[in-house]
């Protein structure tokens, strides 16, 4: 009974104008213009935060607190949700993550295209032990399932396997997973049926989990691979989200007409499927993207015997000059960088075209065929690939149903060449897409990059400013906010974030990390232990 007298009263300081004044807040943010995630149009108020949580909005002028944010001409936003990182790479090298908190990310997931860490609850107490300034989630990947099961063959498993990958996924959503994902284009998600996917993300629709996708192609047959996505959400009865939709290859460009239509007809139908994407006209992903799937069953040593083989290497490398031509390469070598490449860290930051000419050729698609199996053999690379159509990058974003999401890992600063996206992602949006060219309202972004994710992870009690959330929050200079890293030079943080809050402590001030690391783990809501 007292601890029931104690929360009334409680309720009654907080939650009556009159008394907000006598109220001790840990922070007061001032005279921001709040966007608060919803979609909303901005009003200007004050936000009051004690502890982990927003309290209060409204006039707090007469109120008392222990820190004060002047966010006067700023945008007060909630803190940023990226749906899909490989961050993996990196947070345990840069736990503040700093490439991520500089464009007002707060909360990060792992997990995706269909590769994850596994167990999942030995994952989360390694992140705990690491202590991050992001919040961290992540989804159990069906390859890395797979893998433990059947490795790398290209075959259907057995009534035993598939009940084994079932439970395995059972335990993943107990343990916390947001849900699951699949790299259909990868080895060896590119080796399971669609029936089989669907009998895995059944398990996680029990647990109300989601489905993410990496499709089949994003290339020729992308109208085929969203068909299949919108089957399996629809089958398996599960929330899907087609992860970084992009067309590839320029023959292709325009079919995010087609696919948009697909995915409006399967919303309307009842389909809850969505949509994320990167603001760029290029992706990034393994060397191993231009060698066909079925020269890489078995492995990596099955995959070298087949392109050294005077036999099958022929074959493998017209599918090689077909990607630089139609997929991947957009057309030429010169479209095709290495980003990262472990075993000979000079090749990064050159092109196929480049590297062709270096071994004393012409830089042909065949040439730079050959080029590809020395970096195979080699011990392969990491590459970015100039393919995607810019009108579809504005179509896909326009799109409702469409969120942000990154694809980048937390930037390790000088390393490499990376793909400019791990570092300037959303800023881009708000400056670019945003100020700059008008594709969408600020209001909008904001949604996109925070509610709208929250929602489809089914994170309750973050992505918006509003009473009684975690108070992750980001403040930022609309005139100034707007991505610095480029292909040429990636390594440079974004400008105009000012401040951030995460769990309601001060992680960016004034523009710089202040190297807190209050970040927590958000479990998927299958989860079973003690949060």
């Amino acid at each position: 009974m007292r601890k029931l007298i104690t929360r009334i009263l409680c309720f009654l300081v907080c939650c009556s104008p009159a008394l907000s004044s006598a109220q001790q807040f840990d922070t007061i943010i001032r005279n921001g213009k709040i966007v608060d995630g919803s979609g909303n149009p901005w009003y200007l108020s004050d936000v009051g935060i004690i502890d982990d949580r927003i309290v209060e909005i409204g006039d707090l002028s007469a109120a008392n607190t222990d820190q004060i944010i002047d966010a006067s001409g700023l945008v007060v936003a909630p803190g940023f949700i990226d749906p899909h990182t490989h961050a993996l790479r990196g947070i345990f090298d840069v736990p503040n993550a700093e490439s991520a908190l500089l464009q007002g990310v707060t909360t990060l997931t792992e997990g995706n295209d269909g590769s994850s860490p596994y167990p999942i609850d030995e994952h989360y107490a390694a992140i705990v032990a690491r202590q991050i300034s992001p919040n961290w989630g992540v989804f159990v990947g069906q390859g890395t399932i797979r893998s433990e099961v059947i490795g790398a063959e290209d075959r259907e498993p057995t009534a035993a396997e598939l009940e084994q990958m079932k439970a395995m996924v059972a335990q993943a959503m107990e343990q916390g997973a947001l849900g699951i994902s699949t790299g259909l284009f990868y080895v060896p998600g590119s080796f399971t049926s669609t029936e089989e996917v669907i009998e895995l993300a059944t398990v996680a629709a029990e647990y109300n989990g989601i489905y993410i996708s990496h499709m089949r192609e994003e290339a020729a047959q992308l109208i085929d691979s969203v068909e299949e996505t919108i089957r399996i959400g629809e089958e398996a009865n599960i929330p899907v989200q087609m992860t970084h939709h992009k067309v590839i290859g320029v023959e292709n460009w325009g079919s995010s007409v087609e696919s948009l239509a697909l995915v409006d007809q399967a919303r309307s139908r009842g389909v809850d499927i969505t949509i994320d994407q990167y603001p760029y006209t290029a992706s990034q992903t393994g060397i191993n993207a231009l060698i066909p799937q079925w020269a890489q069953e078995g492995g990596r040593e099955r995959m070298l015997e087949r392109i050294n083989s005077d036999e099958t290497r022929p074959t493998i490398k017209d599918e090689v000059v077909f990607k630089i031509l139609y997929d991947r390469g957009g057309g030429h070598p010169e479209n095709v960088f290495i980003s990262r490449n472990s075993w000979d860290p000079d090749m990064a930051g050159k092109n196929l075209a480049e590297l062709t000419v270096e071994k004393g050729m012409e830089p042909t698609p065949e040439n730079a065929a050959d080029v590809v199996f020395d970096i195979i053999r080699g011990g392969g690379a990491t590459a970015v690939y100039h393919a995607i159509g810019p009108d579809d990058v504005d179509r896909i974003m326009q799109h409702p149903a469409t969120a942000i999401g990154s694809d980048g890992p937390v930037g390790i600063f000088g390393e490499g060449a990376p793909h400019p996206r791990q570092y300037g992602t959303f800023a881009r949006v708000l400056g670019l897409y945003v100020r700059e060219r008008g594709i969408i309202s600020l209001e909008e972004a904001v949604r996109k990059m925070s509610s709208q994710t929250a929602r489809r992870l089914g994170i309750h009690d973050r992505g918006l400013i509003t009473e009684n959330y975690f108070a992750d929050i980001a403040i930022f200079d609309a005139d100034e906010i707007i991505d610095k890293a480029t292909f040429e030079d990636p390594h440079q943080y974004a400008v105009g974030m000012k401040y951030v809050f995460v769990n309601g402590t001060l992680v960016v001030e004034d523009g710089q990390h202040t190297g807190a690391r209050p970040g927590r783990i958000v479990y998927g809501p299958g989860y079973t232990g003690t949060r």
